[in-house]
């Protein structure tokens, strides 16, 4: 199957970076990439794997303003500051209601809730989001709206007012926001030959040069800045605690049943629900020695995912990040995609291949992955 797709890559879009990692005596990882077809120009729509940077600079921002008790399990409330915005005084998911940085980002990375990532967005602010990533040499981005609460191009540079409190009292209030930049490109990029806009057709290519773009190398790039974080520059890692670093580890790694607040029925999130690489063909139980630390995403015909896996129990790591469409007749929002047919099958053999392959690759020391270790933990 992934050699008739290959063969067919001009429809496909497909971008494959694969990194292996062998570890030296004292365990710290050495890294070798492999891609096929990664370039950064080639833009695909990311959907949520750009759910990852969010979390990463949302929890830098909370920590880099130094508030004493501010954290991300501070209660928080969100305003309504300009047209189109929605408030949140409770969230009836989170626990006693109150939701919080830490339950949005666990919703991101657990079922890849598009609230979540909107409520991330609107407390870091368009500007902060896209210049903090900019700042550490992720230049191949831009991230210009929502997700959940479609909204016009001008309503998107404007997020909310947010306040933090405790018992005693609100501990900080973070006013509106405004980004005078315009982070959408000027240049138009045009992919199919038709969309369907309020329900009707028009036969033109669609145009994305107005919302999110991200290169496949980015993408794995900011997984490294979570799981290995020492194999990248010191400019382009993220200031945030050993503690947060070990929360988002063990929230993208999680499995929807593993999660506390919310509770999610396995029947309907089941184990791969956001888990395409290996498992996306398939609702049964992903064995508890792999875990998959990663953000996919799918939508307009595109499906990605950004993993690092390991197998605890074989000794078995890798990166691998993988991009393909599924758009036969390249008209977007007619909402047929060849998803099911094509798209999870083929991140699911990919997945799999390169694990096998892993499973068999020498490697000049066994690694200790005991930091990745989340079995049983909630």
């Amino acid at each position: 199957m992934i050699r008739n797709i290959l063969d067919n890559d001009e429809h496909h879009e497909i971008q494959i970076l694969y990194t292996q990692v062998d570890r030296d005596s004292k365990n710290n990882p050495i890294l070798n990439e492999y891609e096929y077809g990664v370039e950064a120009g080639n833009y695909f729509y990311p959907a949520s794997s750009i759910k990852l940077p969010a979390a990463l600079v949302a929890l830098e921002k909370m920590a880099a303003l130094s508030v004493p008790n501010l954290n991300r399990d501070t209660p928080l409330k969100i305003k309504i500051s300009h047209n189109s915005q929605t408030a949140v005084d409770v969230d009836n998911s989170a626990h006693k209601g109150q939701p919080t940085l830490a339950h949005y980002i666990r919703k991101l990375f657990v079922v890849s809730d598009n609230d979540a990532y909107d409520r991330l967005y609107e407390w870091v602010g368009q500007h902060c989001l896209n210049e903090t990533l900019w700042a550490k040499g992720y230049l191949d981005i831009r991230l210009t709206h929502r997700l959940s609460q479609p909204m016009s191009l001008e309503n998107n540079r404007y997020t909310n007012e947010f306040v933090f409190y405790v018992e005693d009292g609100e501990i900080f209030r973070q006013p509106s926001q405004f980004s005078k930049e315009i982070f959408s490109v000027t240049s138009p990029i045009l992919k199919g030959v038709g969309e369907v806009v309020d329900g009707v057709f028009k036969k033109k290519p669609k145009d994305f040069s107005g919302l999110n773009m991200v290169s496949v190398r980015i993408l794995q790039d900011l997984m490294k800045a979570v799981v290995m974080p020492e194999c990248l520059p010191v400019d382009r890692r993220f200031a945030i605690s050993p503690d947060d670093r070990r929360f988002l580890l063990k929230v993208m790694s999680m499995l929807p049943f593993e999660c506390n607040y919310p509770i999610y029925d396995r029947s309907k999130y089941y184990d791969s629900y956001v888990k395409f690489l290996m498992f996306g063909d398939s609702k049964n139980h992903i064995p508890s020695e792999i875990r998959i630390f990663n953000k996919a995403g799918l939508a307009y015909g595109y499906l990605i995912d950004n993993a690092y896996i390991v197998d605890l129990k074989r000794g078995v790591e890798f990166f691998l990040t993988v991009v393909i469409s599924v758009n036969k007749n390249g008209i977007y929002n007619d909402g047929k995609y060849e998803y099911d047919e094509l798209g999870f099958p083929f991140l699911s053999h990919i997945g799999r291949a390169v694990y096998e392959y892993e499973t068999k690759r020498k490697r000049p020391h066994k690694a200790d992955l005991s930091e990745f270790d989340f079995i049983g933990i909630r």
